[in-house]
């Protein structure tokens, strides 16, 4: 096959994926083609639905057993795909047990992270060869792997979070025990774990968009949800993010309906400052102010990051959405660069989260940076190290709490 027929089919590839991104967050909502899709999707997302609720039921009647590890397990997690800003979320925690002395392990399944090749594990299963350790992306002392070996989040983690081991693996088991013997870890942050049932977490933290709660209220393939709204009762605490401050009284109220004693905390993704991709160290973000900006992203909802931008003062003159989790290729970055340049941009902004997946070499034709954000909490603590304290510390609060969990948690710390 020639390579201009390569790249068509790569082209209408990625534009039926696209379409079909559109579709399911809801972009897309007429046309014959967007009915017939829906309908396909809509058929398979009820087969989904029966193997979510068939697993949970397992789990739940202990058929299936989870895991204890004999330490404290605090996962953080979201009903729906990507989007809830999870991250910065998990990094807060991590810090804030790593200050009070606490030997932090943040176990992540390293999403699009690259791969063994197939081979070496068709090699190993005829050759009953033992399976690789997970991936250490930081040791607590140096960042070991890029992004493209870790995955986006991992390698973020680990970059921002010194003194924090960050390892990768899909069986976060196999990941929490290596943890604990390796690296003497006494709290594990299982990071994305909500559905990942074979670690047995103390603490499920459920994190819930409010600018986009729950979709369509459709699961996998036809909406957003990974599992059913109502296991919002498997939670611990639920945070209510991307918060603009205004009450949102039928959110809340869907949260008690579902999960009345739950606690519920408001936070916003706050924009912190401007770092400079070129060499130029943090910049205030005043320097959005008034500036022509040209805004590229690769993640879920980018509507959101935009609607950042342009809220700090920003006139954005070009823009361009890659798929989530997109690895940006030199020759898209100069198709862009040129736009930029021809909307006379005066500097050109992206997500933390796609600055790790841009060309080592990229050169850009005006100053390049990506906008970092931080949490602030809006409701039910005074800051998010109150949060902390209250929900991890002392060790004795596990025991003496009196959530649903006490007694769980009571039982897995003298295993």
């Amino acid at each position: 096959m020639s390579s201009r027929w390569m790249k068509r089919l790569a082209v209408r590839s990625r534009q039926f994926e696209e379409f079909a991104v559109d579709v399911v967050y809801g972009r897309r909502d007429s046309g014959k083609s967007v009915a017939i899709f829906g309908g396909v999707l809509f058929g398979l997302s009820r087969v989904f639905e029966g193997i979510v609720r068939t697993r949970y039921w397992l789990y739940k009647q202990r058929i299936f057993r989870n895991q204890p590890l004999g330490v404290p397990v605090v996962v953080v997690g979201n009903l729906t795909v990507g989007g809830t800003g999870k991250t910065p979320i998990v990094e807060k925690f991590a810090r804030s047990l790593a200050l009070r002395g606490r030997h932090v392990a943040i176990l992540s399944r390293g999403y699009k992270s690259r791969s063994e090749p197939a081979y070496r594990r068709f090699w190993r299963w005829i050759s009953h060869g033992e399976n690789p350790p997970p991936k250490v992306v930081s040791d607590g002392q140096n960042v070991l792997l890029d992004s493209a070996e870790a995955g986006d989040e991992p390698f973020m983690l680990a970059r921002n979070l010194p003194g924090v081991v960050v390892l990768v693996d899909k069986n976060r088991v196999k990941a929490g025990q290596y943890a604990i013997k390796k690296f003497g870890s006494d709290i594990l942050l299982l990071d994305d774990g909500f559905q990942y049932m074979p670690l047995r977490g103390q603490l499920n933290l459920l994190l819930v968009d409010k600018t986009n709660p729950f979709g369509n209220r459709q699961l996998l393939p036809r909406g957003i949800l990974r599992e059913p709204v109502g296991h919002l009762r498997r939670a611990s605490y639920v945070f209510i993010t991307k918060s603009d401050g205004q009450p949102d009284g039928e959110l809340r109220q869907t949260i008690r309906d579902l999960h009345p004693e739950v606690e519920v905390i408001e936070c916003a993704h706050r924009p912190a400052y401007l770092q400079s991709l070129n060499g130029g160290g943090r910049h205030s973000l005043e320097e959005l102010r008034g500036k022509r900006v040209a805004a590229f992203s690769g993640i879920a909802t980018p509507e959101s990051f935009e609607k950042l931008l342009t809220e700090l003062g920003a006139e954005i003159c070009a823009k361009k959405r890659f798929l989530d989790h997109h690895r940006f290729t030199a020759e898209e970055m100069e198709r862009f660069f040129t736009r930029a340049m021809d909307a006379q941009a005066d500097i050109i902004v992206t997500t933390e989260k796609d600055a790790v997946r841009l060309p080592a070499d990229l050169s850009s034709p005006a100053p390049l940076y990506y906008l970092r954000l931080e949490i602030e909490i809006l409701s039910g603590d005074h800051d998010f190290d109150a949060a902390v304290s209250r929900i991890c510390f002392p060790r004795d609060s596990f025991r003496h709490t009196r959530t649903p969990f006490a007694a769980e948690v009571e039982e897995d710390l003298d295993e």
